[in-house]
């Protein structure tokens, strides 16, 4: 089992992070193979619609100068890719915005490189707006034709400052649930 999880956060070790980690530790007790990938400080640029990704059908983007052709890399070798953003209003980061908008384009672009993969996106938030960030990731995972992975809750953590998430009780029993039920869902579709 080999899962990825994305941190859209501008700002290293946040409450984004956090939620996260609590996610990969049921996964990680389980044996799964982890890694959580911070895109702050990535620079990650959005699509240029050149369509060269659909030209050549090499399984990366015509842009080489930032990360996006590592994260393509980690999300095709993944049986599960977990996505985690901040709430920016009402949306997700711009980061993940790039990451969404690019790696979408080259998974479809060369057969469909995440069909049937594990999905979960995680939202931080300090009040409003989640349920629309929450959206915008789930609606990648649905264009890419994956599986959906889902918690007791919204996949939600409330809070402003670094770690404030952590006292969001309900919000990090549903990260940890979370975790437990794609743990459970990879060892069953492992079965």
């Amino acid at each position: 089992m080999n899962v990825v999880a994305f941190c859209a956060s501008a700002r290293r070790n946040g409450n984004t992070k956090l939620l996260l980690e609590t996610v990969l530790e049921p996964l990680q007790e389980a044996g799964a193979e982890t890694e959580l990938v911070e895109l702050a400080g990535s620079n990650l640029k959005g699509c240029k619609a050149c369509f060269v990704c659909i030209k050549k059908k090499d399984g990366s983007c015509a842009i080489k100068d930032d990360m996006l052709n590592e994260c393509v890399e980690k999300m095709a070798k993944a049986d599960a890719i977990i996505l985690g953003s901040p709430t920016y209003f009402a949306d997700v980061s711009t980061e993940m915005k790039a990451l969404i908008d690019r790696s979408g384009m080259v998974g479809r672009a060369n057969g469909d490189l995440y069909k049937r993969k594990l999905g979960a996106a995680v939202v931080a938030v300090r009040r409003a707006g989640s349920i629309h960030a929450f959206d915008t990731m789930n609606h990648f995972f649905q264009i890419s034709q994956m599986i959906i992975v889902g918690s007791s809750y919204w996949n939600i953590g409330i809070g402003r400052e670094k770690g404030e998430v952590a006292s969001d009780e309900e919000g990090m029993k549903t990260m940890r649930q979370l975790g437990e039920n794609m743990s459970w869902l990879l060892q069953k579709i492992s079965d």
